[in-house]
């Protein structure tokens, strides 16, 4: 006769058991830093956050919270888009180009150009099994070639300044029409996603890819609407650096690249997928808005900027890395 076994319960520990410090931490980071930099700021320089002042900088973080808002979505897949930055400057070059052709419909050009560019590096990257590490890094140095190609090693200058005019405009006589424009578009792509499946099925696969093929969830389409839409926003992030500078540059959106990812993980989203969601990331690209702004008043030269970038990657992956999936560390 079998003995019976006998399961006991779990504990009532186990049951009311609540987030960890450090997930608490994660969740709260970028309002953490929020504060921070603001106090440090407002203790440095007590007249700093003035009208003119909240303006220029929302206008300035309004390219890089589109462009983090875009590569948010590879990320969440478990992947990372390192071609943001690259693909901008080319679309800028792009755009001050196609200009003189095509008049206002250069800016749809663009962007629908961007995302066809972001769907072939997701095909190729979910095709041929490539990590997107490699596809991605191997995008950036080919844009960044081919705009230098294409505009001679120099910048375009835009013929028709009235025809972005309209992002310069304020909304209200406060808000920067590119912040307002920048905040739709997270809006639009964030119900787009929390109403329909997108949600789950990416939820699934920057958990456990594998677990989501067997669930039936369509995984390499949702990856490669993840680079596309991707792409698309690094086409309108440049469409607003144009609209600033009245010119297309090969190396307009460069540097940028280490701000998005800075943006990103500072926003809370795990680097390797699953948790984290496009406001966070806004929210890290105001983090990193102010810090870029900020860094002068505080005393710090402009030269130890990467390296703040860098040292706030290591330590915002450090807090969100889900190490559970990550059981080798090469």
């Amino acid at each position: 006769m079998a003995t019976p076994v006998v399961t006991a319960p779990p504990s009532e520990a186990a049951i009311q058991r609540g987030p960890t410090l450090r997930q608490r931490v994660t969740n709260f980071m970028p309002v953490i830093a929020l504060v921070a930099i603001i106090a440090a700021l407002s203790i440095k320089d007590p007249g700093f956050f003035t009208q003119s002042n909240l303006t220029a900088a929302s206008k300035t973080a309004a390219p890089l919270i589109v462009l983090a808002a875009g590569a948010t979505l590879v990320v969440l897949c478990g992947g990372i888009d390192l071609s943001i930055a690259a693909m901008c400057s080319l679309s800028t070059v792009l755009l001050a180009m196609w200009v003189p052709d095509l008049g206002a419909a250069s800016v749809p050009a663009v962007i629908l150009a961007a995302g066809v560019i972001g769907a072939v590096q997701g095909v190729v990257h979910v095709v041929l099994r490539i990590p997107s590490f490699i596809v991605t890094l191997g995008g950036m140095s080919i844009f960044s070639a081919i705009a230098l190609v294409i505009s001679d090693a120099g910048p375009i200058r835009l013929v028709d300044r009235d025809l972005l005019n309209w992002l310069n405009l304020y909304v209200g006589g406060y808000i920067p029409m590119s912040f307002a424009l920048a905040l739709i578009v997270v809006a639009i792509l964030t119900l787009i996603i929390k109403l329909t499946p997108i949600q789950s099925w990416i939820s699934a696969i920057g958990y456990s890819e594998s677990a989501a093929r067997l669930a039936g969830s369509p995984v390499d389409f949702v990856k490669i609407g993840a680079f596309t839409v991707s792409g698309a926003c690094a086409g309108l992030a440049a469409v607003m650096l144009v609209s600033r500078n009245f010119s297309g540059s090969p190396t307009m959106a460069d540097n940028l690249l280490l701000p998005a990812v800075a943006a990103i993980v500072v926003g809370g989203t795990a680097i390797t997928g699953g948790h984290g969601s496009m406001w966070r990331s806004v929210a890290g690209a105001l983090v990193v808005t102010l810090l870029r702004v900020g860094l002068p008043i505080v005393g710090v030269p402009s030269a130890y900027e990467q390296i703040l970038y860098g040292a706030i990657i290591v330590i915002a992956v450090a807090l969100t890395l889900d190490r559970s999936k990550v059981l080798i560390i090469k």
